[in-house]
Order: C-alpha cells, then sequence, then structure tokens
C-alpha cells in the first residue's frame, strides 16, 4: 500500500526531470551560436533577443529563462572566451613560441564571425562601459596568460632579463597582430607570423 507520503515524493522526483529539461545544454548551445551569428551578421546595437531565438530555432522565452537581457547574454559570451584563451606554444625558444602564437591569432582573427564581432564590440564599448569592461577582459586575459607564460619560459632559458618590464613586453607580444588584423584590416600573409616573431623577440631580448 503507498502511503501520502511515498506518493508526494514520487511525484517530486517524476518533476525534477521536467524542470532540469527546461535548461537543456543543446538549447543553451544553440543559442550561444545564434549570438555569435547575429553580432557578426548585423552587430550588437540591432541585434535583438528576437532575433537570436529565430536563429537558434527556439522561442524568446527559452533565451529570457537563461539570460534577462541581450547585454547580459552577450557579456556572458565575451567573457568566456577569455577562460578558453589560446593554446600555449612551447618549442623550447622564444621566436619558435611566438611564431605558433601569431600563426594561431592570425588564424582566428582571420575568421569571418571574429573580424566582424570584435571591431563592432570595440566599437560599442565606448558608448558601453559594461561592454567595454567584458571586451578587454576577454582581449586582454587570454593574450595575458598566454604571453606571461611564454615570457616566463624565455627568462627561465636565459632568452630575455629577468628584470623585463611586464606591461611593455605584452605590448610588444600582443599589439601588433590586433593592430594588423582589426584596426587597420590588413591581410595576414604567411610570412607575416615568423617574420614578426623574429622583430618581437629581438625588442624583448633588448628590454
Amino acid at each position: 500500500m503507498t502511503t501520502n507520503a511515498e506518493s508526494a515524493g514520487t511525484r517530486t522526483r517524476r518533476r525534477a526531470p521536467a524542470g532540469a529539461a527546461v535548461l537543456r545544454e543543446d538549447v543553451t548551445e544553440a543559442i550561444r551560436a545564434a549570438v555569435f551569428e547575429e553580432l557578426a551578421s548585423v552587430g550588437y546595437a540591432r541585434m535583438s533577443i528576437e532575433g537570436i531565438a529565430r536563429r537558434a530555432g527556439v522561442g524568446k522565452t527559452a533565451v529570457y529563462r537563461r539570460w534577462k537581457s541581450k547585454l547580459h547574454l552577450v557579456l556572458e559570451i565575451v567573457s568566456a572566451v577569455a577562460v578558453q584563451g589560446l593554446p600555449v606554444p612551447d618549442t623550447g625558444s622564444l621566436e619558435g613560441d611566438l611564431r605558433l602564437l601569431y600563426e594561431f591569432m592570425s588564424r582566428a582573427l582571420r575568421h569571418p564571425v571574429v573580424s566582424q564581432i570584435v571591431p563592432d564590440l570595440q566599437a560599442e564599448s565606448a558608448r558601453n562601459a559594461e561592454i567595454a569592461d567584458a571586451v578587454q577582459k576577454a582581449l586582454r586575459d587570454g593574450q595575458e596568460g598566454v604571453a606571461n607564460k611564454i615570457l616566463l619560459a624565455a627568462m627561465n632559458r636565459g632568452e630575455i632579463d629577468e628584470n623585463f618590464d611586464d606591461e611593455l613586453a605584452l605590448d610588444l607580444v600582443s599589439g601588433p597582430m590586433y593592430w594588423r588584423a582589426l584596426v587597420v584590416r590588413q591581410d595576414v600573409d604567411k610570412a607575416y607570423p615568423a617574420d614578426l616573431a623574429r622583430t618581437t623577440a629581438a625588442a624583448l631580448r633588448a628590454l
């Protein structure tokens, strides 16, 4: 015989999966992908929850269950980029590590979605402090983590002085590729990463 308490417990256990299914991971991933596509297609200012939902193949309520506005949605996704970061090269030399880093960066920055989203968000940053903070964190943290490991390895090998200027070194490592790819938007040919690595390594040794 089933008691009232047992019946209540059974009902509670049966309701749990339905609640969990509301935030299914496949739906969340579809929304995240749609955000990148919408940003690349129309930009942040014209992007809407309706457009994101339509592109993801879900209802607006599915988006609002996860994020309360398009600002919070974009901030979370941009911030997540900083966590993923870039792979850390380990070739055994400063110039070799820089060359691989620049090859990774050039491929990433040439991606049609990234090449549209980053400049758009940088422009939007001038009007929105929250977006500015998130974009700065995404770009700086990802680069800083990789660059610091490359520089520390070079210092341990005796390739650069142990008292090198951290901030100036980071500017030297990260600045040129972003300038070329995102600011002047000039093509990065196959020879550029190697040439830039050689020049940057020489500059770092001179610090």
